[in-house]
């Protein structure tokens, strides 16, 4: 079961709830008694580390273990791609600013 963090907009309470997905969201407040007490948006408290996960499985474009060709790299753009690339447009030069004369 999930746990949801959920927060009182009229006091501030805060408290996070052990509950099913099927179960309907609290909306009243335990300390104030209110129905201002809403589901707030948590990050996930865990984190997949080391191999066989998506960080390591993905990166080579989507080629299995063993059967990858070559493992993607930071490497530099080359001068044959370079040159297939088009430039960026120009910016217009700016006109000189003439300053009045005395």
């Amino acid at each position: 079961m999930p746990i949801y963090a959920y927060k009182c907009s009229a006091c501030g309470f805060a408290k996070d709830v052990l509950q099913k997905m099927s179960d309907p969201l609290l909306t009243d407040c335990p300390s104030c008694k209110q129905a201002t007490f809403s589901k707030q948006v948590t990050a996930a408290g865990f984190q997949l580390k080391g191999s066989g996960w998506y960080v390591t499985d993905f990166r080579d474009g989507g080629a299995s273990g063993a059967s990858a060709t070559a493992p993607a790299t930071d490497t530099p753009v080359t001068a044959a791609a370079a040159a297939t690339t088009p430039a960026p447009a120009a910016a217009p030069a700016a006109a000189p600013s003439a300053a009045p004369s005395e």
